[in-house]
């Protein structure tokens, strides 16, 4: 009886440590295709009007991808720093419930291009949708984009690539130092680049009046509001 207690016992053991490695080896497989592209951490999916830069007041897909180290102390969405928060999920599904919405979409973070894009650009174009995307050019360029939204931080800077890429690069005003990031920056982009300067919300009272005197005096420059806060909209 003992013996045979021993032998249950023994399979017992043998049994869960089985199921044991077959989870880490799915959670390697897991890693794995996110870090292929094939999925990725989903935040949240949304359909809402663009609030931002050139395209504010469009409709739009938006997906947030999570994962960013660049670390912006006045981020007003820090819980998409944590990739691991952040189900991975697979592009086919992304790309299956943006279709139903619309046909432009706005990839976003947390920092997108922590990932590889072109997996999810392709499927997406591959259904006939128009691709945006919102980034701090920190990390190596991937994805097919029809629109290159650059917001340079200068915790970590842009690859030589995003500044190639940019069709638009929207600068944070947080304070006056933030004017002469902002030309630093402008001074990389191409000639076709469309220059925006954005007030951190925090300090939007404080510094609207500086950006307005700033554009007047270099009107290369436009302002750019988050209209979707004051519409009270994702």
């Amino acid at each position: 009886m003992v013996f045979f207690l021993g032998v249950i016992i023994t399979v017992q053991i043998a049994h869960f440590s089985i199921l044991d490695y077959l989870c880490r080896m799915t959670e390697i497989e897991l890693k794995q295709k996110v870090n292929q592209g094939v999925y990725l951490p989903l935040m949240e999916a949304f359909y809402t009007l663009q609030g931002e830069g050139y395209h504010k007041g469009s409709a739009a897909y938006f997906i947030r991808i999570g994962g960013c180290d660049v670390g912006c102390h006045w981020c007003d969405v820090k819980e998409s720093w944590d990739a691991e928060k952040h189900p991975p999920t697979r592009i086919e599904s992304i790309v299956q419930e943006a279709k139903k919405w619309s046909n432009t979409v706005v990839v976003t973070g947390g920092e997108p291009l922590m990932w590889p894009m072109s997996p999810l650009t392709t499927e997406l174009k591959s259904k006939g949708i128009i691709t945006h995307i919102e980034t701090s050019g920190a990390y190596n360029l991937s994805g097919a984009w029809d629109w290159f939204c650059l917001s340079p931080k200068k915790t970590k800077l842009p690859t030589p690539e995003a500044y190639k890429a940019a069709d638009e690069l929207k600068m944070i005003i947080h304070n006056q130092n933030d004017f002469k990031f902002a030309e630093e920056q402008a001074a990389l982009v191409g000639e076709d680049c469309i220059l925006f300067l954005q007030p951190e919300w925090s300090k939007r009272e404080q510094m609207m009046p500086e950006m307005v005197d700033y554009v007047l005096k270099n009107p290369r420059w436009k302002v750019s509001l988050q209209t979707h806060k004051y519409l009270n909209i994702p």
